[in-house]
């Protein structure tokens, strides 16, 4: 079972998946056959004995069928780099265990204090706390960035808008990201879409609503960054 929560950190969710005991309520944010779908974020990955991150995927990552549970921390787009010290760019479309871009003395710490948890999902919120209080904030100017492409706004104004020329937006957005703000534009359409679909939007009206030229610009978009078509995605037949 999947069950997701808004964090205590600005911005992040904190989920679960096949964890024993009470969970939080909420839902999968995957695709069809259980994908993880692009969504701009990155994660702080737990499962026993292991702490992993997730970077920012530009297209569907299954997970293994491995037993045993899961839970993992969200960030918020463009925050996980300045807690963990590494330029998105660097992990897309990667899981890589943390103690590769940590001491691995501190990974081990961190992990066995997580495993002996009563609650592990919030030992490692707990963390995800820890890292954000250590490290220095992250620059304000990429939540303007994300809110201005998530309101459907062009990169072009969005980079005038913000006194940013066009290679320095591309250039923060890699290290921010994981990818340049065209990406993340269709990213954060594609996630627009998911939710109007879901809440029982026509298909037509989703594309429209979302910023996609019409139906077909919407399922070229949703089959290149998911693997899906929409229908499968919510469930239609």
């Amino acid at each position: 079972m999947y069950a997701e929560r808004a964090s205590r950190l600005r911005g992040a969710v904190v989920w679960s998946r096949d964890l024993p005991g009470p969970a939080p309520g909420g839902g999968e944010s995957g695709g069809a056959r259980g994908a993880v779908l692009p969504d701009g974020c990155m994660d702080l990955l737990w499962t026993e004995g292991r702490l992993l991150v997730a970077g920012p995927d530009t297209r569907p990552f299954v997970p293994d069928g491995a037993p045993g549970g899961w839970a993992g921390v969200r960030f918020f787009p463009g925050t996980a780099p300045a807690y963990l010290g590494v330029p998105a760019n660097v992990l897309r479309d990667q899981r890589v265990e943390l103690s590769d871009l940590w001491p691995a003395s501190e990974v081990r710490r961190l992990t066995a204090r997580i495993d002996a948890a009563v609650d592990p999902v919030y030992a490692l919120e707990e963390v995800a706390l820890l890292l954000a209080a250590d490290a220095e904030p992250p620059d304000p100017l990429l939540r303007e960035v994300v809110a201005a492409l998530d309101a459907g706004r062009p990169v072009a104004e969005t980079a005038d808008e913000l006194g940013l020329g066009a290679r320095q937006l591309h250039r923060r957005s890699l290290a921010a990201f994981g990818y340049g703000p065209k990406t993340l534009a269709r990213v954060l359409r594609l996630q627009r879409a998911l939710v109007l679909a879901r809440d029982g939007v026509p298909f037509a009206e989703t594309a429209l609503r979302a910023g996609f030229a019409d139906q077909a610009h919407l399922a070229r978009d949703v089959r290149e960054l998911a693997g899906a078509t929409l229908g499968e995605l919510v469930g239609h037949r």
